[in-house]
């Protein structure tokens, strides 16, 4: 049994998902991020870094996204090469492209002040830069999956690299609040083939109803309704 700390359609979203693909039994603790609960002591027990998600597994809090999935996949021996497959160099270079350079870059989209401060000026300059990074990011990936050389990227059953990537590009879509959508769906054939072959699986339409998110979930995304909690 695995405990998910989360908050709705926050990084916990991919670490559900992954649970649910893999049919592992998992317990949920709703984060308060109004009342900034992950920046509580308690919280930073678990997360020093008072981020979100951290996953109890074998009694001990494990927190990092990508940390988090790659365990839970080597564990069952789906949804990513084994540790001796010669696919897996490859399939790891893009799990922590996602984590280390696109979740990173979207993170500094929406919370540009944990980076730069507060000066409108230095904000501006870093919105648009980091604006520039995503797209590029996104024209990367749009060519990955295009050629479909990639192992574990676009298969027949998705991969935690698939998974990952789903909702970074589904967040885009609607953050930050104030800003211009930055991902379209539509200007991405290939993505957005994988983002529809995604939303049709029961696991992610059982990971995205738990946290009160309608359909359809990344071709076209929506809000969540608020009912399983805030997500900001």
């Amino acid at each position: 049994m695995y405990t998910l700390y989360y908050a709705p359609d926050n990084a916990s979203l991919i670490v559900r998902v992954v649970l649910e693909e893999l049919e592992l039994a998992y317990n949920t603790w709703l984060v308060d991020r109004p009342s900034r609960e992950q920046e509580s002591e308690p919280y930073r027990k678990l997360n020093p870094n008072g981020l979100i998600p951290v996953c109890i597994m074998d009694g001990k809090p494990v927190f990092e996204t990508a940390a988090i999935v790659l365990a839970l996949a080597d564990r069952v021996g789906r949804l990513a090469p084994t540790a001796t497959d010669k696919s897996r160099p490859q399939f790891l270079k893009w799990l922590f492209f996602l984590s280390n350079t696109l979740h990173t870059d979207l993170r500094q989209l929406f919370y540009p002040q944990k980076y730069v401060g507060t000066d409108p000026t230095l904000l501006a300059a870093h919105r648009q830069f980091t604006r520039a990074r995503l797209l590029a990011h996104f024209d990367l990936m749009e060519a990955e999956y295009s050629s479909r050389d990639g192992v574990y990227m676009g298969g027949k059953e998705p991969s935690i690299v698939d998974i990952y990537l789903a909702l970074c590009l589904r967040w885009p879509q609607l953050y930050p609040l104030d800003s211009p959508t930055l991902f379209i769906p539509g200007n991405y054939p290939a993505l957005l083939s994988l983002l529809q072959a995604l939303e049709k699986r029961p696991a992610f339409a059982r990971a995205f109803s738990a946290e009160g998110i309608p359909a359809p979930f990344l071709s076209s995304a929506s809000y969540a309704d608020g009912s399983k909690g805030s997500p900001i």
